[in-house]
């Protein structure tokens, strides 16, 4: 008798490396955050679970299909020559397979448990990520701010999936999502223009070599996302704590890109990556306080 073998831990480690851990857990989050400000802090477990595994679902998918898609730009780059598929330890089939099971299951998980309005905005995640950002990114700077719409779309799925439509409030939070990207994703960029440069990526850190466009990019993104941070604050009763504290943030964010701008250099792009890594989760805390007090 045949005995069939379980997967080998490497084997599982490749599938959960497509899905990107690190992209799909700030999905995960700012889903969960966009469902608890609608919601107003109520949390059920199961309606909870619901759209974040839907969620993830779909973000595995669009994950391990960009992997797909970039296969050959990423053998180029020393940080994603180690990929499954690059590495050649997974095949494209396999690959494609596991990203188009993710993509149906994931809709059709979120149009069963959830709703339709959750299902369309998963999807049109993935739609927007695969059919639009990831061709751009080979040809144009612009797709920096192509990428940033799908990224800034979580938020929304957590609050459809709450409220079952989307306010003015739910587009403010896909609005600061948005901004908050440009100045996280080109800090990330200027340290790795190496990269992108070997694989051809017409980035803006690539084609600035000294660095004065990405720094323009990164404070007016960033005076853009202070101001969208605010609104919340003054739309319909002033809230004194949530402004102060959110400007406070703004302000410390935006001169962290002020002196990249004065200095353009590793050190100062990587202290705006990691202040944009602290600032979201604390700007979507002040806002969870917010709905619930």
């Amino acid at each position: 008798m045949k005995r069939h073998s379980l997967p080998s831990l490497a084997a599982v480690a490749d599938y959960v490396a497509l899905t990107k851990p690190g992209i799909s857990l700030m999905v995960l989050v700012t889903t969960l955050a966009g469902y608890f400000i609608a919601a107003r802090g109520s949390l059920a477990f199961w309606p909870v679970f619901n759209v974040l595994f839907g969620t993830f679902l779909t973000a595995a998918a669009a994950n391990s299909l960009n992997m797909l898609m970039e296969t050959e730009t990423d053998k180029l780059m020393k940080r994603t020559a180690g990929r499954p598929l690059p590495s050649g330890r997974m095949n494209p089939g396999a690959v494609a397979a596991f990203g188009g099971t993710c993509a149906i299951a994931g809709g059709a998980w979120l149009v069963l448990r959830v709703n339709v309005l959750a299902a369309g905005l998963a999807l049109a995640t993935v739609a927007t990520y695969l059919l639009v950002y990831t061709p751009l990114k080979s040809r144009t700077s612009l797709s920096t701010i192509a990428g940033a719409i799908p990224g800034a779309l979580p938020p929304l799925i957590g609050w459809a999936a709450a409220a079952g439509t989307l306010s003015f409030d739910a587009w403010i939070l896909f609005a600061i999502q948005f901004f908050w990207q440009l100045p996280h994703f080109l800090a990330i960029s200027w340290n790795l223009r190496e990269d992108y440069t070997r694989a051809g990526f017409p980035l803006l850190a690539v084609t600035d070599p000294d660095g004065g466009s990405t720094a323009r990019q990164i404070v007016f993104q960033s005076q853009a996302l202070l101001v969208v941070s605010l609104i919340p604050a003054v739309a319909g009763k002033f809230d004194i704590i949530y402004f102060s504290a959110a400007l406070a943030l703004g302000i410390g964010f935006l001169v962290l890109g002020i002196q990249f701008a004065m200095s353009p250099s590793r050190g100062s792009a990587r202290r705006v990556f990691f202040a944009s890594v602290l600032y979201l989760p604390c700007l979507f805390a002040l806002l969870a306080g917010k709905a619930v007090l």
